[in-house]
């Protein structure tokens, strides 16, 4: 996803008017009540959970940065050393892991950009109809086990909250708008919470940028990333401020997570896949640092055995891909891949030579096992554990989480409750 890059302060009004305009209304995309931070019903909040990804921050910017809300959070509720993501450690893959326990050979987003030969037909994130065609989105994710169990939900700027899946749409959601300013999001959350008790949803989504596109731009190490980090603390502690005002703080669940980390990268520490293969002999979907590989009608060994003396690349038959890294299984990962060593990218000559730049500041999609490609987690709220850190844990494991806390029977999924009951109040 890219970046918001421009403040608009949106009022209520103006709200219901972009809602109206888009054609969200009904099922699709309620308006709400007119905001305020002292509703009546505050007293008798269900059980909620406001989910906020900070993409692309990695656990150690906590402690490295200026994040006063984070370790405010951190310390009166549970944190993690860090959330480890599914391969590749993409946006797109792991925003989905996250709210349906599946892994992405599971649910099917095995990529930011995929072919699939069933469909013939392309998918990226800047693709919207294809980001709003449910048959691309597996499994369940929660807002879809919320609301056929009879709750609401509002996730918005999530993977996959766009779509229709299984013939289901969240209560409320709006289409990713970039240019929507922080106050704007963070507004709208609070209005959804001062609903009456019958429309209110009990699952939010949040999502920001700033940290990803900084890391990408200049490095994790980078005054930019850190600034970005001090920013999203700033829209956290906006929030919290809001909820502390509406009686509402000590009775939500916030659960701030990343989608993945981000190493170093360089210009200098590039591998050109033209330099090994005939690109004529290949179809390459994605390029880096996992080139998703899909060779022509008989050139695969060709293909395999080039590519194995590339340095520092690992290259795969799908049937070779390590069982640990859960990727094989669906048809939309190619026949053969690539994963480029930590810090190092992938591309050909030609694309290189017009975008050199691109290739410095930060990467992330590499083997989700290594400590760079950790993400974030941090809980808070009634039922969390309080000032507890704990080892790493996978992400997949945070769809049983959520419907444990929100009390409904989650789908079939990859993740153990078991695994992070220990994050939870006794």
């Amino acid at each position: 996803m890219t970046p918001f890059n421009r403040p608009v302060l949106l009022s209520t009004l103006a709200l219901v008017l972009v809602l109206l305009g888009a054609g969200l209304m009904g099922r699709g995309c309620r308006t709400s009540q007119p905001a305020t931070d002292n509703h009546a019903d505050a007293t008798r909040l269900a059980p909620t959970v406001i989910l906020i990804s900070l993409d692309g921050f990695r656990p150690d910017y906590v402690d490295r940065y200026e994040t006063p809300v984070l370790r405010r959070l951190a310390a009166e509720g549970v944190r993690a050393e860090g959330l480890v993501p599914n391969f590749p450690s993409k946006t797109f893959p792991n925003h989905y892991t996250v709210v349906t326990g599946l892994y992405t050979e599971n649910h099917g987003i095995v990529a930011n950009n995929m072919y699939d030969p069933e469909f013939d037909a392309s998918f990226s994130m800047g693709n919207r109809a294809a980001v709003r065609d449910g048959r691309w989105w597996g499994g369940e994710p929660i807002w879809v086990t919320l609301e056929q169990q009879g709750q609401k939900s509002a996730p918005f700027f999530w993977p996959g909250s766009e779509a229709e899946i299984k013939g289901i749409r969240p209560s409320y959601w709006l289409p990713f708008d970039n240019s929507m300013s922080a106050g704007a999001r963070i507004d709208l959350v609070m209005e959804w919470l001062a609903l009456p008790a019958a429309e209110r949803p009990t699952f939010i989504t949040l999502y920001f940028s700033n940290v990803d596109s900084q890391g990408h731009n200049h490095g994790p190490d980078s005054d930019e990333a850190a600034q970005a980090v001090r920013t999203v603390d700033g829209y956290l502690g906006s929030l919290v401020e809001r909820l502390e005002a509406g009686g509402l703080y000590d009775q939500i669940n916030l659960i701030i997570v990343a989608d993945h980390g981000m190493a170093p990268a360089s210009s200098e520490r590039v591998v050109f896949l033209d330099d090994y293969i005939d690109l004529d002999d290949v179809r390459i979907v994605d390029y880096d640092p996992v080139a998703m590989i899909r060779p022509k009608a008989g050139k695969l060994e060709t293909v395999y055995e080039a590519l194995k003396q590339a340095p520092h690349v690992s290259v795969y038959k799908k049937e070779e891909i390590p069982a640990e890294l859960h990727f094989q299984a669906h048809r939309r990962i190619p026949s053969l891949i690539g994963i480029a060593d930590e810090g190092w990218r992938l591309s050909t000559r030609p694309f290189f030579n017009r975008n050199p730049s691109r290739f410095d500041g930060g990467a992330h999609g590499y083997d989700p096992r290594l400590p760079s490609m950790h993400a974030l987690f941090i809980a808070h709220g009634p039922a969390f554990a309080e000032g507890k850190t704990v080892g790493p844990f996978s992400n997949i494991h945070l769809y049983n989480l959520m419907t444990t806390i929100l009390g409904v029977e989650p789908a079939p999924n990859d993740g153990d409750l078991e695994t992070v009951r220990h994050l939870l109040r006794p």
